[in-house]
């Protein structure tokens, strides 16, 4: 199986780098413009839309760029690399996703361009408390009076909730679940914003007989929105493969750099060998990721293969941020210091949509329905 780019995807992928990396060229930078709202770069926002990156999985007919979920990998690792705070997936991939997905033509060609010009952020409204990463609303309810809709009930977290334009909100419809289009200015609509650990934003979203619009042409949505989380579980694999990859290399820099009796810590064989684990881990996560995106381009099976993608990278998030840390020492969890930010940033996402044991949960229940394979192609002898 080939894993490399071609020549268009990396060129993609030195553009979006270069973006980035002089967008937040330090930590203290990201760390700014994270300790104000909304949270991101307005400038950035607009000049990832000014390179079609907003619109990348979007089709051409409506406003998009037409590209697949390998571009949009390389979009989300590099995000991960510099672990920028722009709401590339939660808007892009998810929320724009499901509007892809299942909204009519007049609402695609409305919402859609204007996400890809930067001029609207949308934001999916779906978790709800109590609730765990469920593709299904409960405390959300929708009604309908003649050909208008009302939604009561509240959501939290929404990642990027308090900025968003337009909000995406699954409601409890006829006994299954439906999506409604709800603007960020609607009457009984109250948003409460926060920062998350991470230096991200969220935010506690309340609806009480707030008009809304029905998204696409009614019915249950629970399949469409289990599979834009199965995407968006991919998309974070990806962030999580680029932040991870920084991670690394920070520390391997570190312990070439820093003396301990007078010699550098990679003379020591102990914690050569300890950074090498992190480079294994790194690898099976990054070819898991690019396994379920390719996955993805040919219209398998998205659920499954995000499940995969999400337990390897939760696996390796939790032992490359924890080894970072504790190679760097007392320094590696100060404010001042990146790899701590970068550990809370790769936990932030193995807890978003679903963690490790979430996703290896839902492939145990699946187990027996696999055939058993002999990994040698030969007959087990008896």
């Amino acid at each position: 199986m080939d894993f490399t780019f071609d020549s268009e995807q990396n060129d993609l992928r030195e553009a979006v780098r270069g973006l980035l990396e002089r967008a937040y060229s330090d930590s203290e930078t990201r760390r700014k413009v994270a300790a104000n709202d909304p949270g991101f770069d307005e400038k950035t926002w607009s000049r990832l839309a000014e390179m079609g990156l907003l619109g990348l999985p979007f089709a051409e007919e409506h406003g998009g760029m037409g590209a697949g979920p390998i571009e949009v990998a390389i979009v989300a690792e590099e995000i991960g690399r510099v672990i920028a705070p722009e709401p590339f997936i939660e808007a892009v991939v998810l929320a724009g996703g499901l509007i892809a997905a299942v909204g009519t033509d007049e609402q695609k060609g409305e919402l859609l361009a204007a996400i890809a010009e930067g001029t609207t952020v949308p934001a999916f409204a779906h978790a709800e408390i109590g609730t765990r990463w469920s593709a299904s609303a409960a405390a959300v309810t929708a009604t309908q009076a003649g050909d208008d809709w009302t939604l009561s009930g509240v959501k939290e977290p929404v990642p990027a909730g308090a900025r968003a334009d337009v909000l995406v909100v699954s409601a409890v419809i006829d006994g299954g679940t439906g999506l409604f289009l709800v603007q960020g200015d609607a009457a009984g609509l109250t948003r409460t914003g926060y920062r998350t650990h991470d230096g991200t934003r969220a935010a506690n979203v309340r609806f009480d007989g707030t008009p809304a619009t029905l998204l696409g042409t009614g019915g249950d949505q629970t399949a469409a929105i289990e599979r834009a989380l199965a995407e968006a579980r991919i998309a974070y694999s990806h962030e999580a493969i680029g932040a991870m990859d920084t991670a690394l290399r920070t520390t391997a820099e570190y312990l070439k750099t820093r003396k301990q009796f007078g010699v550098t810590l990679n003379r020591f064989q102990a914690l050569t060998f300890r950074a090498a684990d992190m480079y294994v881990s790194l690898e099976l996560a990054r070819s898991a990721a690019l396994w379920a995106s390719m996955v993805l381009d040919a219209g398998g099976d998205v659920v499954s293969a995000a499940d995969r993608a999400r337990l390897q990278t939760s696996r390796a998030g939790r032992h490359i941020g924890k080894e970072a840390i504790q190679l760097h020492g007392g320094i590696g969890v100060t404010a001042e210091y990146s790899v701590g930010h970068y550990t809370s940033r790769l936990t932030a996402i193995d807890h978003l949509l679903g963690d490790g044991d979430f996703a290896v949960a839902r492939l145990a229940r699946t187990v027996g329905d696999r055939a058993t394979i002999d990994p040698l192609g030969a007959p087990y002898a008896v």
